[in-house]
């Protein structure tokens, strides 16, 4: 039961006055009010029955000091009921009494959802708007990696995994013990790799077989266990090393640093203003998750808090149509390097006039004639424009059979965008771009501070919803810390 009653403080909160004033959570409090999580987490509550709840603005201040000093639930429990500023934080008198440890848990687990942390997360923000902390109108987006909180297996280990989870389901559920057991295969033993897979594929589906045999009425867990293995034994990309990786942690998945370099877990990727470094929105996915696929709503988030967007900054993964097309719908300007993966015109031997729509080659040869083409493949329809340069000055430049070759004039074949994206690379190249540029980089301090100070180097749970709620409540405590900096100064 959800009741509030009035706060009174007693005769022993004057050693509240031993705070400094400008104590980082001296100073948040004085900046952001938080009463408005009440409202938000009202409905989740009975307000007629049941025992007293804690107030749920008290226990997210809990969870946003776990995460800004970077303590386990007992840690944090520990912390509370000794230090003068968490209680000060937390609003409650120092002879009061804090909830047991394990109520943290099943507040955060069963209380606090994902929308919720988002609506927290822009309540502050437009707070800061509000009261004029917040200023700039860029900001900046980037992901960092999470390392899941499990290690990735192998498809031959998880398979023998999953046949001993069968098998241990089956004795437990029938209180029999199986007959005929075939030997478990010593896959280590192969050297090579792909026969490995193949040996434990095959001890996996003689398990399954055999029990499926063996089951004569309903077991529930053993027939969840078997339908679980089938379904992970039969996706292509299990065997393919990019699928699951691991039964504790389903939804993992493996991603790239860069080239050389791999992890496994999850990606988070946040939006920050470039100049206060305040976090307006944060998005969770698996590993293999290319970076913007959440522009939008990251961007639909942060307009929510009251902000004008005038410039977004990210870096070359975010080079791609859709997005480009996104911030101009929000009448911003991007400031985003050109993708060689989507641009793939040599400026030195190629330029472009925008108002003629004409193509120009390094011997001063024009193109002439425009044709849009569109031509079927295996991995899909591919579309764009050729351009054929003037034949009677094909035939007489020098270097006619280097660049036209087989053909009685030079084609240039570019895809739908590329004149759009020339257009941006110029403009890339001047001075002004480079200056601003510069302002990007401070998302990549924010990642490291969200990593080395706030636990999000590696998952603390396990699940895409439990990473997300750690992210999110990480860019909450890190925005608490900025927020305090800043009306401090």
């Amino acid at each position: 039961m959800l009741r509030q009653e009035p706060k009174q403080y007693s005769f022993h909160s004057v050693l509240y006055n031993k705070i400094p004033e400008n104590h980082i959570l001296k100073a948040i409090s004085a900046a952001v009010d938080f009463s408005f999580i009440n409202i938000l987490l009202e409905d989740t509550y009975c307000k007629e029955f049941g025992r007293p709840a804690k107030e749920p603005e008290m226990m997210c201040k809990l969870l946003f000091l776990q995460h800004l000093y970077n303590l386990s639930d007992e840690k944090m429990a520990m912390e509370a009921s000794l230090n003068l500023a968490f209680m000060y934080f937390i609003g409650i008198n120092p002879e009061d009494s804090l909830p047991d440890k394990s109520l943290l848990s099943k507040f955060r687990k069963h209380r606090l959802g994902e929308d919720t942390l988002d609506d927290i997360l822009t309540e502050m923000v437009r707070q800061c708007v509000e009261k004029d902390i917040l200023k700039g109108n860029s900001v900046s987006l980037d992901t960092t990696h999470i390392l899941a909180n499990t290690i990735k297996k192998t498809p031959e280990r998880l398979m023998k995994h999953l046949a001993k989870m069968i098998i241990h389901t089956y004795k437990k559920e029938s209180r029999q013990q199986l007959e005929d057991l075939p030997e478990v295969p010593n896959y280590k033993e192969i050297s090579n790799h792909r026969e490995a897979k193949a040996v434990m594929k095959s001890y996996l589906e003689e398990i399954i077989d055999l029990i499926e045999k063996q089951i004569t009425d309903n077991k529930e867990l053993t027939n969840q266990w078997i339908q679980k293995a089938k379904d992970i034994l039969y996706d292509p990309k299990f065997i393919n090393q990019k699928g699951i990786r691991s039964i504790i942690d389903e939804e993992a998945r493996v991603g790239r640093k860069s080239k050389t370099q791999s992890f496994y877990g999850y990606k988070s990727e946040i939006m920050m203003t470039t100049d206060e470094r305040i976090i307006t929105a944060v998005r969770t996915a698996d590993g293999a998750y290319m970076d913007g696929d959440y522009t939008e709503e990251m961007l639909a988030q942060t307009l929510k808090t009251g902000m004008n967007i005038g410039e977004v900054y990210g870096d070359k993964a975010y080079f791609r149509k859709p997005i480009l097309d996104e911030i101009r719908a929000k009448k911003a300007k991007s400031f985003i390097p050109v993708s060689s993966t989507v641009y793939r015109i040599d400026e030195e031997e190629f330029t472009y006039n925008k108002d003629s729509d004409e193509w120009q080659c390094s011997q001063g040869n024009t193109s002439v004639k425009k044709k849009h083409y569109i031509s079927k493949r295996k991995d899909g329809v591919r579309q764009g424009y050729k351009y054929y340069f003037d034949i009677k000055q094909c035939k007489e430049c020098p270097l006619h059979d280097l660049c036209a070759k087989n053909t009685a004039r030079r084609i240039l074949v570019v895809g739908m965008n590329t004149a759009e994206f020339y257009e941006l690379s110029q403009y890339q190249k001047t001075e002004e771009f480079k200056e601003k540029y510069k302002k990007r980089a401070s998302i990549e301090g924010k990642n490291a501070e969200l990593k080395r100070f706030h636990g999000l180097s590696r998952a603390r749970g396990y699940g895409l919803l439990s990473v997300s709620k750690q992210s999110k409540l990480a860019a909450i405590a890190a925005n608490i810390k900025r927020i305090a900096a800043i009306v401090s100064a």
